[in-house]
């Protein structure tokens, strides 16, 4: 088992208006008859004709915009929502900054709010015009010009474990990470403004540890070769009950590649390697020892080094302190287990677990597994005496989806949930 330091990764506008003209037509030369004391309409003496004005339509009764009007220190992830009177349907939302500058944004899918493509800038005004049809059939429109809140002091850090371009294994999770971690009461609130969206579509459902540090997002099964994966942690200013807000907006838009999975039996001490559901390779491997069991359960290629150094000389255990360069080391743990290359065990691999937690292979199976390894390729060690700690890495494929989705902070529909727009 090694230890290396834990690298992060860490509208147009358009307003809606509705104009009816009512006018009345007709050639009837009749004189108009009148019941219940109503009131005659007035008589052209010359043509003996009679001309009755139409009743005026009534308006229809304004939107109320949330914000309010005239709202002030609004974070800055204000998303804009609207009730339309007796109800309806919001279908349009333009919010413009002071200078004029419109902001881009689209309405969630379930109509409950209309939320900005970015962050709002702190200490800034905003008018939202909204528009909606109503159950009466009419457009019905509503203003609000609201001010954000100055920059907070107090915030949380945040990190997204994806990046633009890059493409991971089927199992890599979405991985959004808190210091300090959320509280429980606020994680409702911060997992709606975590979106991820997947080509071709997948549900999935956000999971968090039980201290709130680590996020993680998965679907039901492996991601889908070829998979597109967006994210937006839309989290600036986002406000916590512990005074906090959130530092930042993170993105990312990453693909999935081929399918590639590894599966290691202690009882035959061997990995059984397999790309698109075939076998590959069957490669002879050593675990940890008795006293340094390697963790079962499912885990994932987070970190590739082609060379290192392994340094434990500050283990209390003066058995398990080494300073050793390692080739081909791939982390799984961020309790320092790396399935990596071992010269030193090769005549033993197969048949002996002497490791200190790792998984050994040889220098050549090490080569030939780094050179076809993806970030976020899944591994899994069955029949070793110590389980795999939830958060000891990327552990979110080392449960069911029943018990990964019992640690969402919503709701989760069977299957899993959809896009959010």
């Amino acid at each position: 088992m090694g230890r290396l330091a834990r690298s992060g990764a860490m509208v147009g506008v358009l307003v809606l208006t509705a104009s009816l003209a009512l006018t009345g037509c007709g050639d009837d030369q009749k004189k108009p008859a009148f019941v219940s004391g109503g009131q005659p309409a007035s008589v052209s003496a010359a043509e003996g004709t009679a001309s009755v004005e139409p009743s005026p339509q009534p308006a229809a009764a304004a939107l109320q915009v949330s914000p309010a009007d005239g709202a002030d220190g609004r974070p800055v992830s204000t998303e804009i929502s609207a009730k339309i009177p007796g109800g309806g349907k919001v279908s349009k939302v333009v919010l413009t900054a002071a200078n004029g500058k419109p902001v881009e944004g689209r309405m969630r899918r379930d109509g409950s709010s209309w939320v900005p493509s970015t962050s709002l800038k702190y200490a800034t005004r905003y008018t939202a015009t909204v528009s909606g049809t109503g159950t009466d059939g009419q457009t019905h429109e509503g203003a609000s010009t609201f001010t954000t809140m100055a920059k907070p002091k107090s915030m949380i850090g945040s990190g997204l474990y994806m990046f633009d371009g890059k493409t991971y294994g089927v199992g890599m999770p979405v991985v959004a990470e808190f210091s300090p971690g959320i509280p429980k009461k606020d994680r409702a609130a911060v997992q709606k403004r975590m979106f991820v969206s997947t080509d071709p579509p997948q549900p999935g459902a956000w999971h968090w540890l039980y201290n709130g540090t680590q996020a993680y997002y998965r679907a039901p099964e492996y991601w889908k070769p070829g998979t597109t994966i967006s994210v937006r942690l839309a989290l600036a200013g986002i406000p916590l009950s512990n005074g906090r807000y959130g530092n930042v907006d993170r993105t990312a838009t990453a693909k999935i590649g081929r399918a590639f999975e590894m599966k290691v039996d202690n009882a035959s001490k061997k990995m059984t390697v397999y790309e698109n559901g075939a076998l590959i390779r069957t490669v002879p491997v050593s675990l940890g020892k008795k006293s340094t069991p390697s963790s079962s359960g499912t885990m994932v290629v987070m970190e590739k080094k082609e060379s290192t150094v392994f340094d434990t000389r500050d283990e209390p255990d003066p058995d398990n302190q080494y300073l050793t360069k390692i080739d081909f080391a791939q982390r799984i743990t961020w309790g320092g287990e790396y399935i990596h290359a071992a010269p030193w065990s090769e005549g033993v691999q197969g048949r002996v677990n002497v490791s200190h937690g790792c998984v050994n292979v040889s220098m050549a199976n090490g080569k030939w597994l780094f050179d076809r390894t993806l970030v976020g390729d899944p591994i899994t060690v069955r029949g070793t005496s110590r389980k795999l700690v939830p958060g000891n890495g990327w552990t979110a494929w080392n449960m069911s989806w029943s018990e990964f989705i019992a640690g969402s902070a919503l709701p989760v529909p069977k299957g899993g949930v959809g896009p959010a727009f």
